[in-house]
C-alpha cells in the first residue's frame, strides 16, 4: 500500500458522521472512531476516483434533509456524486468498515443493535444497486478508524490494541 498518511502534499479529508467525500488519486479519505456507524467506500480503479460515506442510521423513513446520514439515501447519493466526477458505475467496488455492537447488556446482547441494522441496510442497498463488496471489517464489539488511499484503493483499518488490517 502506497502511503499518503505521512506525506505533507497529500490531500487528507476527514469524513465526519453523516457526511461524505469524493476525490481522486493523491487523496486520503479518513473516518476516525467508527462505532455502530458504517463507512461505505467506493472505488473506480481505472480513474482512481473514490468516495466515502459515514452512514449513521439504516433508514431515512422519508427524512431527506441529510442524505449521507442514512444507508438507503447515502449510497445512491454517493454513487451519483462519483459518476458526476467521472467514475463508471460498472467498475465500482465497495469496501465496508464498522457496524460494531458498542454497548452491551449484562447478558452480552448489543443494545438497540444499531450496528447490525446498519450493516444489513448497507448490504441490502448495495445488492439493489448491484455493487460488489470486495472487502469488509464489520460488527465485533470495538470501534475502528479507516484510511482510504485513492492511489491504490486500499483501506487501512486501525483499532486500539488491535493489529492494523488492509482491505
Amino acid at each position: 500500500m502506497l502511503s499518503l498518511e505521512n506525506k505533507k502534499e497529500a490531500k487528507k479529508t476527514i469524513v465526519k458522521m453523516a457526511d461524505w467525500a469524493v476525490d481522486q488519486e493523491d487523496a486520503l479519505l479518513v473516518i476516525l472512531g467508527l462505532g455502530s456507524c458504517v463507512g461505505v467506500a467506493f472505488y473506480d480503479e481505472f480513474t482512481k476516483i473514490g468516495g466515502l460515506a459515514h452512514v449513521m442510521l439504516p433508514e431515512s423513513k422519508g427524512k431527506n434533509q441529510v442524505k449521507s446520514k442514512y444507508a438507503d439515501t447515502a449510497i445512491p447519493f454517493l454513487l451519483d456524486k462519483m459518476i458526476e466526477k467521472g467514475a463508471r458505475r460498472q467498475r465500482l467496488q465497495a469496501k465496508l468498515v464498522g457496524g460494531a455492537g458498542m454497548f452491551k447488556t449484562e447478558a452480552g446482547q448489543s443494545v438497540m443493535q444499531i450496528g447490525q441494522k446498519n450493516i444489513a441496510a448497507v448490504k441490502r442497498v448495495l445488492k439493489e444497486e448491484k455493487i460488489k463488496i470486495v472487502g469488509s471489517d464489520l460488527a465485533k464489539d470495538y470501534g475502528r478508524s479507516m484510511y482510504f488511499n485513492l492511489i491504490d484503493g486500499k483501506i487501512r483499518v486501525s483499532a486500539f490494541n488491535r493489529q492494523n488490517m488492509t482491505l
